[in-house]
Formats: C-alpha cells, sequence, structure tokens
C-alpha cells in the first residue's frame, strides 16, 4: 500500500459514509417501512404548503419543515422575457392493505415556462404534476407545483425565484394513508438561462477573497453542474490538505535538521532569496489588481504589501543576527541537534513557516522586541507547537552560554481547564532532547526540565505533611500514580514509568525503568506535578493553564517565575527557598526543612521569563479575558521590577479579527502575526493547497423532526456502515470502490465518531440515546465516552491514549466520544476523522478549531446540524459553502475591554496583595501573610497608601483624562482598606481577609462570576 492509494481509498470511503447518511435520511435506498415515513425521514421532504402557512410560528415554522425547495438566481437579462426549465422530482409514500408502506418515484417532471422580470407577480406551473401523479395512480390530495417569481434587488436588478411547492390538501380524507401528504427526496434543477452572481455582502470587498455567489438556495443548499443549478439536502464545503512548500518547478531548500544543525545559513539564505523572489511577483500590484478602479482595494492591498515587506525585512534581520552572535548561532545549531532526537526518525526537518517563524523571532531569546506581541496564525496542525518549541529551546541553550544556570525561560499558558496530556508529552520530549544536547556540549547549569502547573483538581498546590485525609495523602499508596502526566519516558520513549513519592525529598517521581534510557541516571526524571516541586526547582518550561496566574496574590513562592527566589536551601535537592511561612522558618518548601539557606547561584536579573506563551489567544475574551489583562499587567510590571525587564509575549491564534485590539487590551503592546495571510487565498509561500481533501464540511438541517433525532439517525448510520464494512466487505469495496485489502484501515480511521455538543446538556443526551435510540446499530454495542470539562483528569488520560492505540478488536473500542469545547484544542488524534456537530457554536473561532481536530492526517467528514430554527444557524446555513471557505472573515471581534469598573472590583485585591507578597514582604523582614504582621508593616511605611494606589493605576494604564473615574476607584478602595485594617474591631487572621468583604484575591482567573470569601487556613 502507498500513501497516495492509501489516501486515495479513505476519500472514496469517506465519500461513501457521507452518502450512507445521506440515503438513511432521506429514504433514497428504502422502498417499503413498517412505520410512518414523516416518523423515520428527516432530509429531502416537504410539508403541504397550507399546513406550513398557517402555522403559529410563522418563517420559523418554514424553517423546521418546509413546504418548498428551490433556488434564487440573477439572470444577466435587463428587461426581456426570459425562458426557464428544468427537472423537479419527489417520491410519495402511502400505506396499503397489509398496514405497510410502499415508496413510489422518484416521480420526475419536466416544466418551461416564460417569465417576464418587470412583473413581480407568481407564476405557478401545476399541470405537469397533476398528469405526472394521475399517471402513478397517486390521490390523497396530493399535488405540487413550480413557483417562479421576480424580485428587485437594492441596485434595481431583479433576480428570479423558482421553486417546488407542495401543494397538497392535508384535509383529504386519504392524506392520512399517503403521510400527511408529505413529499420525500424532493429536489429541482433549473437549466441556466445566463446569469451573473450575487456578491455576499456579509463580508467586506477586500482584493483576496472571491464573494460571489453562483445562486442562492431556498431551504436547500444549490451545486452548479455544466447545464444549470441543483438542489442540495447537505450543502458541502471542501477544504484542501495544504503542502508546505509551494513554489513550482523549485527545489525547497534544505531544513533538515542535520543540515542546521552543522552549517544553516546556505539553506536559510536560500529560503528567504525564494521568500523575496515569490514576493515580487505574488505581490506585483499590476498582477493582482490588474485594471482594478476600486480605490479602497489599491489602498487596502498596498497596506497589505508593507506588512509583506515588513516580514521579509523580519527574515533577513534574523539571519543577521545569527550571522553576527555566535552565541545565538551556537544556540540555533544545538536547538536543530535537539530536534533530530526529539522527533526520532518521525520527521526530519522544519516545514519553510516554521523556520520562517524561528528567525523572525529570534531575536527575542536574547530578550529583543519585549513591546511586540508576535502571534503564529497557522492552519491547525500545520506544527505550531513544534514551532514555538524550536525558539523555546533555542532560547533555553542561549540561556545556559549566557550564564543563565537554573530558573525558568517560559512559561506557556493554555485557556482551558484540562492542559492536553499530548501537549505536556510534547514539551517533555524536546526538552529531554536539549537536556541530553546540554550534556553533550558541556553547558553547565541545572538539567533542563519541565513543569505541570495546572489547578488543583488536576494536580495538588503542594502534598501536605500534617496527616489530613485528601485527595493529595501522601499516606495514600496510589498517590504517585495518580499524578503521572506522561505516557512514555521523554528520553527513551519507554512506557514503563515508575511514579514514585520520595518522602525524603517530599516530591513525586517520574522514574524510567529502561536500563538503556537516554537520561543515564538512577535520578527521578526532571519532571514536576506539585506546584511547591515547581517553585523549588524552577524548571525550564512550565506549562499548565491560564487559571493559575492568580496565584501570584495568594503564593509568595510563585516570585521564581518572574524574578528571584530568596535564596537556596543548603539540603540536597531542596532547591530554592522562598518567605518564611509556619512550618518552614527558613523558607524552605520541603515540610520541616530548618536547613541553613545559601546565595542564589545567579544574578537576581538572570530569573525573569524571556518567553510568555499564550495558546489559542482567541479564547481569551468576555469577562475572562478582561481579567487576565490586569494579571498580564501585573505580571509585566512584577518581572521589570524584580528583573528589570519584560518577557515577550508569544501567542497562537485561530483568527486575526481584532488580534490588534486584543493584544493592546490584554498586554499593553502592539502585534503582529506570523505568516502575513497571503494576497490569494490559498496560495502564499508558506503554504497552498493541494487537491486532496482535507475535510469535507456537510451542512444539515433536519426536517419535520429534532435535531436530536437527526443526531441519532446520523450515529446509527455511521456506525452501521462501518459494521457493514466488517461484515460485508465485498458489499462494500463495490459501493465504496475500494479494495477489501484497505477496510482494516479504513475502518480504523473512520470507526470512531466525535458529536460535539455546545451544551452539557446536549452532550448528556448523546449518552442517554447511546442506551435507548441506537438500537438499530448491529453489533457490537457502541462503546461512548465523554470528554467534556466534568470528565476526571485520569478518564481524559485514558480515554486520548485508547484512542490514539485502539484495541485490536472492534468490538473493544471507543466508537462514539462525546466532547465538549475541552477537546477543540490541543487533541491530535490520527483516527479522529468523522465528526458531527450538534448545532453550531457561539463563535466561529470554537468551529473552526473543533472541526480541526477531525482530518489532521486523512481526509475527514465534518457534519454540520444546524439548529435551524436560530437565524443565525439558518443564515450560515444559507451560506454554508463560504462560511467554511472564508471562515476567518466571519470569525468576531474579540469582545473585551480593560476598563471596567466591575473587573476592577474583582482584581484590585489580587494586584494590592500581589505587590505586598512579592515586592514588600522582603522589605518587611518578616511574615506579612498574616493580618497582624502587614498591620506593622504598613504603619511603619509613609505614605503607603499613596504610592500603593499611584502603582496600580500605573500598572493597568490608568494614565489619561478617560482613566480618571478607575483611578478614583482605586484611590477609594486602597482608603478603604486602610480604614478596615485600622480597625481595633478587625480581628481577621489572614491579611487577605483585611480586603472588602467577601472581595478577596481571586483563587483563579475564571471566578469571575462567583467569587467566595476563603477562610481558616494559611493559603501560601
Amino acid at each position: 500500500m502507498t500513501t497516495d492509494s492509501k489516501y486515495q481509498a479513505a476519500e472514496r470511503f469517506a465519500d461513501w459514509l457521507a452518502m450512507r447518511v445521506h440515503k438513511d435520511a432521506s429514504g433514497a435506498d428504502v422502498t417499503c417501512l413498517e412505520t410512518r415515513p414523516q416518523g423515520r425521514f428527516w432530509l429531502g421532504r416537504l410539508a403541504p404548503e397550507i399546513e406550513i402557512r398557517s402555522h403559529d410560528l410563522g418563517d420559523r415554522a418554514e424553517r423546521l419543515e418546509p413546504c418548498a425547495v428551490g433556488l434564487r438566481i440573477l439572470p444577466n437579462k435587463k428587461t426581456e422575457p426570459i425562458s426557464i426549465s428544468g427537472r423537479a422530482s419527489f417520491a410519495v409514500w402511502r400505506r396499503e392493505p397489509s398496514k405497510d408502506w410502499v415508496k413510489f418515484g422518484p416521480i420526475e417532471v419536466e416544466f418551461e415556462a416564460e417569465l417576464d422580470l418587470d412583473s413581480s407577480a407568481e407564476v405557478r406551473l401545476e399541470e405537469p404534476f397533476k398528469q405526472a401523479l394521475e399517471a402513478a395512480e397517486l390521490g390523497g390530495g396530493l399535488s405540487a407545483a413550480i413557483s417562479l417569481q421576480s424580485g428587485r434587488l437594492r441596485d434595481g436588478r431583479r433576480d428570479l425565484t423558482v421553486t417546488l411547492v407542495n401543494t397538497s390538501d392535508p384535509d383529504d380524507p386519504k392524506a392520512d394513508d399517503y403521510a400527511k401528504a408529505r413529499m420525500f427526496e424532493c429536489t429541482l434543477e433549473v437549466e441556466d438561462p445566463g446569469t451573473e452572481d450575487f456578491l455576499l455582502e456579509s463580508l467586506p470587498d477586500s482584493f483576496r477573497y472571491d464573494r460571489r455567489v453562483p445562486a442562492w438556495g431556498i431551504n436547500a443548499g444549490v451545486e452548479r453542474n455544466p447545464s444549470g443549478f441543483k438542489t442540495s439536502d447537505m450543502p458541502r464545503a471542501d477544504r484542501k490538505r495544504p503542502r508546505f512548500w509551494n513554489i513550482d518547478n523549485q527545489t525547497p531548500p534544505d531544513l533538515r535538521f542535520e543540515t542546521l544543525s552543522t552549517d544553516p545559513l546556505p539553506s536559510l539564505e536560500a529560503l528567504i532569496g525564494a521568500h523575496a523572489a515569490w514576493g515580487a511577483l505574488a505581490w506585483d500590484e499590476e498582477i493582482v489588481l490588474g485594471d482594478e478602479t476600486n480605490d479602497e482595494r489599491r489602498t487596502e492591498f498596498k497596506k497589505e504589501k508593507a506588512l509583506f515587506d515588513l516580514e521579509a525585512e523580519r527574515l533577513q534581520e534574523g539571519l543577521k543576527a545569527l550571522h553576527s552572535d555566535a552565541q545565538l548561532a551556537k544556540a540555533f545549531r544545538f536547538m536543530n541537534e535537539a530536534m533530530i532526537l526529539a522527533a526520532r526518525g518521525r520527521y526530519d526537518g522544519w516545514r519553510p513557516f516554521q523556520i520562517g517563524f524561528l528567525l523572525a523571532n529570534i531575536k527575542s531569546c536574547r530578550g529583543e522586541e519585549a513591546d511586540l506581541v508576535d502571534i503564529v496564525w497557522f492552519a491547525t496542525g500545520g506544527g505550531k507547537t513544534e514551532t514555538y518549541l524550536g525558539l523555546i529551546v533555542t532560547a533555553a541553550l542561549f540561556d545556559r552560554m549566557r550564564g543563565k544556570t537554573t530558573g525558568v525561560t517560559a512559561w506557556s499558558r493554555f485557556p482551558l481547564r484540562l492542559l492536553s496530556l499530548q501537549q505536556t508529552q510534547r514539551f517533555a520530549n524536546a526538552l529531554a532532547a536539549a537536556e541530553i544536547v546540554r550534556r553533550r556540549r558541556d553547558l553547565g547549569g541545572d538539567p533542563f526540565g519541565l513543569g505541570f502547573l495546572v489547578g488543583d483538581g488536576s494536580t495538588p498546590n503542594k502534598i501536605p505533611s500534617d496527616g489530613k485525609s485528601g485527595p493529595w495523602d501522601p499516606s495514600n499508596s496510589g498517590l504517585a500514580n495518580k499524578l503521572r502526566m506522561l505516557k512514555a519516558c521523554p528520553f527513551c520513549r519507554d512506557e514503563g514509568l515508575k511514579m514514585k513519592f520520595n518522602r525524603r525529598y517530599w516530591r513525586v517521581e517520574h522514574k524510567c525503568t529502561n536500563n538503556d534510557c537516554d537520561w543515564g541516571t538512577n535520578a527521578p526524571l526532571p519532571i514536576h506535578v506539585v506546584d511547591t516541586e515547581i517553585w523549588r526547582n524552577l524548571p525550564t518550561v512550565i506549562v499548565g493553564t491560564l487559571d493559575k496566574a492568580a496565584g501570584i496574590a495568594m503564593q509568595a513562592n510563585m516570585k521564581g517565575m518572574i524574578g528571584a527566589p530568596r535564596g537556596v536551601c543548603s539540603e540536597p535537592q531542596h532547591g530554592h527557598t522562598y518567605a518564611p511561612r509556619y512550618g518552614r522558618r527558613n523558607g524552605c518548601l520541603v515540610p520541616d526543612c530548618e536547613a541553613a539557606i545559601e546565595e542564589l547561584p545567579q544574578s537576581p536579573e538572570l530569573y525573569g521569563l524571556t518567553y510568555r506563551l499564550q495558546d489559542e489567544l482567541h479564547l481569551l475574551r468576555d469577562s475572562l479575558g478582561a481579567v487576565d489583562a490586569h494579571y498580564e499587567a501585573l505580571l509585566d510590571h512584577l518581572q521589570e521590577a524584580l528583573s528589570g525587564h519584560a518577557p515577550k509575549i508569544l501567542a497562537s491564534s485561530a483568527t486575526l479579527s481584532g488580534y490588534e485590539r486584543q493584544s493592546d487590551v490584554l498586554y499593553n503592546r502592539a502585534a503582529r502575526v506570523f505568516p502575513h495571510p497571503e494576497p490569494q487565498v490559498g496560495q502564499g509561500f508558506w503554504s497552498g493547497d493541494t487537491e486532496q481533501d482535507m475535510r469535507r464540511f456537510l451542512a444539515v438541517a433536519p426536517r419535520g423532526q429534532t435535531i436530536e433525532y437527526a443526531l441519532d439517525r446520523m450515529v446509527v448510520s455511521l456506525q452501521s456502515a462501518i459494521r457493514l464494512a466488517i461484515n460485508e466487505p465485498e458489499r462494500v469495496t463495490e459501493e465504496a470502490n475500494v479494495e477489501a485489502t484497505y477496510l482494516p484501515f479504513l475502518v480504523g480511521l473512520y470507526g470512531t465518531n466525535v458529536v460535539y455538543g455546545n451544551t452539557l446538556r446536549d452532550l448528556d443526551a448523546v449518552v442517554r440515546s447511546a442506551a435507548t435510540q441506537w438500537g438499530d446499530i448491529p453489533a457490537p454495542r457502541p462503546q461512548v465516552t465523554s470528554l467534556t470539562g466534568r470528565t476526571v483528569f485520569e478518564e481524559v488520560a485514558n480515554t486520548l491514549e485508547r484512542l490514539e492505540a485502539p484495541e485490536a478488536d472492534f468490538s473493544n473500542r471507543i466508537h462514539v466520544v462525546a466532547a465538549s469545547s475541552m477537546m477543540s484544542h490541543g487533541v491530535d488524534v490520527d483516527r479522529l476523522n468523522v465528526m458531527v456537530m450538534l448545532g453550531l457554536p457561539l463563535t466561529t473561532a470554537e468551529f473552526i478549531q473543533a472541526t480541526a481536530r477531525v482530518g489532521r492526517r486523512w481526509p475527514a467528514l465534518a457534519f454540520i446540524v444546524h439548529k435551524i430554527g436560530r437565524e443565525r444557524d439558518a443564515s450560515i446555513y444559507r451560506a454554508f459553502p463560504k462560511y467554511v471557505s472564508q471562515g476567518d472573515r466571519f470569525v468576531e471581534p474579540i469582545p473585551i475591554t480593560g476598563r471596567s469598573r466591575r473587573v476592577l472590583e474583582r482584581t484590585i485585591p489580587g494586584l494590592a496583595f500581589a505587590r505586598i507578597l512579592m515586592l514588600h514582604e522582603h522589605l518587611a523582614d518578616r511574615t506579612v501573610w498574616k493580618a497582624y504582621g502587614l498591620k506593622e508593616y504598613i504603619q511603619k511605611v509613609p505614605d503607603f497608601k499613596i504610592d500603593e494606589a499611584k502603582k496600580v493605576c500605573e500598572l493597568l494604564g490608568y494614565d489619561d483624562a478617560a482613566s480618571e473615574a478607575l483611578k478614583a476607584e482605586v484611590e477609594a478602595w486602597y482608603e478603604r482598606w486602610l480604614q478596615r485594617i485600622d480597625d481595633p474591631a478587625n480581628s481577621n487572621k489572614w491579611s487577605t481577609e483585611l480586603g472588602l468583604p467577601a472581595l478577596g484575591p481571586m483563587r483563579s482567573l475564571r471566578d469571575v462570576a462567583e467569587q467566595v470569601e476563603v477562610r481558616g487556613k494559611d493559603p501560601s
């Protein structure tokens, strides 16, 4: 089997699956039923016009169960009469005396008419249908008509609507025997009379995009064929698989890791030269615009070309930096040496865009350009994570060369509660490879390590030593296994990891049992999953969820992530120390340690981060984004105060819509994207479309049935088809036109369906349906699992492992995954190639991200089941192909504000206490976490209230007239707070309780909807 032949077989098999779903939904393959057809079929059916027109739901009733199907075209004739011809077909079901239902049809009717476009009067053709129904001896009040009607557009032109209408009489005495006068498998074809294209007016004009639409569907999609137009029950849009060298007749530069690890400059120069040569033609104004007279298009083109020129300039600057900076060039070469080890033969080099991003940002390894946010914008699955890792590893190696022997280089944050274990493994693999190179090249310093910093529900803030029971009780023998965060050893990929809780050093250990492991030591792997361990060891890279940023106001120990800790414990392997607390008088985070404190091994300024990375930037919106903006400003402010410099912000995003404003609000920085969008969509320098299908999107609008019913039938169709491929391979090979030898491979690719829901209620219904509504699926009974925010961490890990390495016996595999947005980021499983999306997500960005979970390597099907009663779903259904092909343009601008009084109320306690913990506590020379300590310190500091209010206003950017009211809020908060501190009646134990009632520092950035006061124990 060649890869190309397997891919072609997969494309054909996916087409066959889509056909099976359509035929099952419309009844095209069924001729006899024991049950009523109106209760069984939910596509291609038409209800009687009189019934829908008189319905209480009005226009919504027409969307839920139409009485007409057709299309709207724009004739290129202006005044003279126009001739219209075409064909309509439908099927009719009749109940026989045996009580079974029998199908008649398809009944095909050809029609022809002449219409005066200047007249708005409706023309109906009924006689051809009357004759066809009489010839078929079908009664029951059945009748149909072709409706033709001209309308006037806003620009004065006349369009033409052609529809097939069910004009049957539902009150006819025999209508019940004719499925309540409903018609099925209804289609309409119209010969092209000479038409112009419509313009998609919901999108702005642009030189990049084609807004033309040949025809609009009426309660259907429209497909254009050589002779005209035809309605479609499932509007379709295809996304092609990209290629990553898009210059024909030119050999790509040698971007293999091996080449770049020895002599990278010739290859990089060739890449930059090809980029410049391509740009000279692709961005030539006359070639792109020709005789374009639209001034707005020309202005837009010039602006965009200037941004491309800046991209080219950045590439040149990166190359110059490698030429002139020997240490940076060495770090780049060593990084590529590490990538050879990390890839382990799965791939042997970079894609051009990855090297482009590295070159464009290579100077940031030296701390340059921290005033800019750099966003990588590339198709999901293109390799963004590896691109980040290349830059991070380069910076980490460069850090060792410049004297940073320990501490964090990068903090990578993901916006969801459950960080993908796949992402964690990838980070660990890259850092393990870098560690081998560090030792091989004798760079010195601590081993490169990885920290896993997520919410307390998944990993502990600390392992308690007080003997209290709880999920993280050290006496629990299963504690360590619950905290296994890697599938395999990152050094040797052996899956025989042994988990242990080491009471001597008070740490959770991942230990490799492979005697030939490249780690080459009996020491635990440099992987840290407990918060206190992370702060003690300060691993090179920390990955985690965005929520933990709020800890900066609750945990004095987070200081090591942005600045220098207090010192280093003299006891071996105890690591860095922080502010003293009860039970740790010397600040060591190992319980009951009283060892002496030693000086830091490096300059305090070196402890500051080089990078803060934000994955899926577009998800930082609304209240979450507004709150995070305050904490981003706080983190910058504290790192500048402690280390003398702010970190570089790197981000990835699924959308470019509004990124400039979002970056300004979130980070108070200008932003730029890489790569810059190409002048012709799908034909850029860094990637271009191939002929291979990547994802086939099929819009589904259930007719006369609920969306839940339609979903159940689709799962039944898909799962039954897979079992048919197993049980009747000869039939399937003929129907799908694939060789029998491919079927086991295809069953593996398409045997698992993802049902993506926007609400937990929808997904709960899917799980219930598995037990009650999927009885038509042949054995084996489908196994269903859930991946939602409620799924416990261990179950997520187990599910992902089963999906990646399925059981040999098909009956034991996972067949259906009910997934929420938790799955839409970072889950990369090649076997997931069929998705049924239950209603459109609220945002287009989520639509793009969620559907990208399928088709990572093989052609995929994405069925989008529209909740057609909703106006937004109905609107997108009408323009579905454009919605998919130009999805980036439909992405809504990110709603976010940094100047909200309500947000300030939530964040100011955290901002205030973070400054106390990070900047004031060492000046107090005593703990300020207890209330009396803070009181005594503040009383000794002149102008504390004025200075602190001023600093908070400065870090939030409240420095103009528009911010006067917010500045007053900050000053008023400090005034009230200090009054409470001075109140003799205030007997609170903890300093966080001295804030306003029930409004202490946030424990998580997601604590926006509800805040609770924390009492009873020291949260540090």
